[in-house]
């Protein structure tokens, strides 16, 4: 394919961006939607194009499109390079993002900021499909901070409102510290290897010159560095405390940023990065460490959570735990399926909370609902597809690769592993406990809703009224609401039937070139492929019934029933009998205090202390009123002989002439 026509797909969104937010006026809300549906719908059917040209065999597309500088040997370029896993992740995105343009015309209808919000997501579409384009360490930065900068406008959304702007802060601030490693790690990359383009750093034999130049410290030093960069984007712990804050904003890019796009760039870039990862174990322990952590204990905090969007955004933190294990264990393709069935899942699981929250007149509180299912069926089928997806229920996608990621990690020998499968397997029973008691308390049970009519909460417009008065009754979203959900809940279901067969058919798959592993971890997707060879994807599925994943995904399922509908008292006995651990996880390992206390607070009392001592006393003190005080005393120096009287002057005159006839008299007869 053409580098003109590759440049539709990112372009497309921007000039959609473009018009829908400088001439969002003059083209009215339906022109602002059009032009941003239309633009990301000319990336998705390119995409598509894309995808169908690499599975017949046309050659990969690694190209410049101009030069912007070049100092010495080194070039900075932009460009794109068009291979298997470019492909995947351009059709997820630009897939997603589609049904959410589709979705906000629904959800942001009332909102005076519609044009703007338009304008905002077709930036972040265009900001990820650079970065997943591009073919060069440059280009990559540059799609990674746009991501981010549009994220935060995005999260800040309802500037008005002080949570808000606290949460985009939060996002920016936290992101800029893993963006700081990231920046280190290309530096080092520059430094030792003296290119930026992928060609040269990526390359089979590339990583291993860098190896050889930059020594064992130092490579797996770059490896940390780009990994700490994937920590902050991919929220993995600790770096994680932005991403249940941004729920701020509104649903449609809570969806868009932990689907498809902002957090997976981490998991693509680590898989992007895979010829360097795989020459240092040291790093990929350490990314398999903090992948297992995170999948197990941000799963915990889920539990304790009663906001509808923050039980999700907390299940995302755990799936991308998933995917980082993957990662670690050099399951690279499998951390690619497991971005891939994510996206559509949890973007069906965002977008079907925003419709209930719709349909509860935007409250948020799982406590004030109940019995939904009878009022909004549609929302009601799609969330139970989503959550049977999410826990991994044989036959849905979420099941053939979570099982994958669980299955690869059994098999690996690397340092870490056991305890990777231990955070790993608990995961499984935790997201099935959290998923359902979400699901329960929403649409099962007693019907609780008109109790929480109140001003200015949950993820509202304005200061108006949420929650429905009491005898108001839910209701089923508008189609431009539902329609998303149906072409989502289809691929939450088949997507891993489909793809677990070209995908890991062997170590590569269908990512061949793309991604490389090394003979020491050719092995961990060996049962995998042996389970497909035997009975295929459906078989793999049969199999999965007799495995211990889907025993205690099951047991989460009916632990959870037994709580929020069987014995609805027990959960408040726990709470009490627990309370220590209960407020630990309220209080999400205290990781926000720590924060505010060391870093918000050690910056401010460093800024204190500056003003303090560098500007009150040094520069005040010594500098300005050191300064005036000098000024002040050559001015009333100067003022005894400035009093304005003749006979002061006529005495100075004299006395003027008087000293410089004597200095005549005695220097300038010695000079003779």
């Amino acid at each position: 394919m053409d580098m003109k026509t590759l440049l539709l797909v990112p372009l497309a969104p921007l000039a959609g961006a473009i018009i829908a937010g400088l001439f969002g006026r003059q083209i009215g809300r339906v022109g602002a939607h059009c032009v941003a549906i239309a633009g990301v719908l000319v990336s998705f059917i390119i995409s598509v194009m894309v995808f169908q040209s690499l599975e017949a065999g046309e050659q990969i597309n690694d190209g410049t499109v101009y030069t912007w500088m070049q100092i010495g040997s080194l070039t900075f370029e932009i460009g794109f390079l068009i291979d298997q896993l470019s492909a995947v992740m351009m059709l997820v995105v630009s897939f997603v993002s589609l049904m959410v343009h589709i979705y906000t015309i629904g959800y942001m209808s009332e909102d005076p900021g519609y044009q703007r919000f338009f304008s905002y997501i077709s930036l972040f579409t265009f900001a990820m499909l650079m970065l997943v384009m591009s073919n060069n360490f440059l280009q990559l930065f540059f799609g990674w901070e746009a991501v981010g900068l549009v994220s935060y406008l995005l999260i800040g959304f309802w500037y008005k409102r002080p949570t808000a702007i606290y949460a985009n802060l939060k996002a920016f601030l936290v992101n800029r510290v893993g963006d700081f490693g990231f920046l280190l790690g290309i530096a080092l990359i520059v430094a030792y290897a003296g290119s930026l383009a992928y060609t040269d750093v990526l390359s089979e034999q590339g990583a291993k010159q860098l190896f050889e130049k930059a020594a064992d410290p130092w490579f797996t030093a770059i490896c940390i560095c780009l990994f700490i960069g994937a920590m902050g984007k991919s929220a993995q712990v600790p770096l994680h405390v932005w991403l249940p804050d941004s729920m701020e904003g509104p649903t449609p890019i809570s969806a868009l940023i932990h689907a498809a796009t902002m957090v997976t760039a981490g998991i693509f870039m680590v898989a992007r990065m895979s010829p360097l990862f795989e020459l240092s174990e040291v790093a990929l322990t350490f990314v398999l460490v903090v992948g297992a952590t995170t999948a197990l204990f941000m799963g915990f905090l889920g539990i304790v959570q009663n906001d509808i969007k923050r039980v999700v955004a907390y299940s995302t933190l755990s799936q991308l735990g998933y995917m980082t294990v993957a990662l670690g264990v050099s399951a690279y393709s499998v951390a690619m399926f497991h971005l891939t069935t994510h996206a559509f899942f949890k973007a069906l699981l965002f977008l079907g909370a925003g419709s209930v929250i719709i349909g509860m007149h935007h409250d948020q509180d799982m406590r004030n609902m109940g019995g939904l299912r009878k009022y909004m069926p549609i929302t009601w089928i799609t969330s139970l597809i989503g959550s049977l997806a999410l826990i991994g229920t044989p036959f849905f996608s979420g099941f053939y690769s979570k099982d994958s990621i669980i299955e690869a990690v059994h098999a690996s020998s690397i340092p870490g592993a056991g305890y990777a499968l231990f955070c790993v397997l608990v995961g499984v029973f935790v997201t099935a406990f959290y998923s359902f008691r979400m699901y329960f308390l929403v649409f099962h049970g007693k019907e609780r809703f008109g109790k929480a009519h109140e001003e200015g909460h949950g993820d509202g417009h304005g200061e108006e009224h949420h929650g429905l008065a009491p005898g108001q009754k839910p209701h089923e979203s508008p189609w431009v609401v539902t329609l998303p959900l149906i072409l989502l809940a289809i691929p939450s279901v088949v997507i891993g039937y489909c793809m677990i067969g070209p995908l890991l058919s062997d170590e590569k798959g269908w990512f061949g070139a793309s991604i490389f592993v090394s003979g020491n971890h050719v092995a961990v997707l060996a049962g995998i492929r042996e389970t497909l060879s035997q009975g295929g994807a459906f078989g793999m599925a049969l199999h999965g019934l007799m495995t211990p994943p889907f025993w205690l995904a099951l047991a989460g399922v009916v632990t959870a029933w037994v709580f929020y509908i069987y014995k609805p008292e027990l959960p408040a006995a726990i709470r009490r009998k627990f309370a220590g651990l209960h407020t630990v996880l309220e209080n999400k390992y205290y990781f926000d205090r720590f924060n505010e206390i060391v870093f918000a607070g050690g910056a401010r009392a460093l800024g204190n202390g500056l003003w303090r001592n560098g500007e009150q006393k040094l520069i005040d003190g010594v500098g300005v009123s050191g300064s005036s005080g000098l000024v002040k005393l050559l001015a009333r120096a100067t003022g005894l002989f400035q009093t304005g009287y003749l006979y002061q002057y006529a005495f100075t005159m004299i006395v003027g002439v008087f000293v410089l006839l004597t200095f005549w008299v005695f220097f300038g007869w010695a000079g003779r």
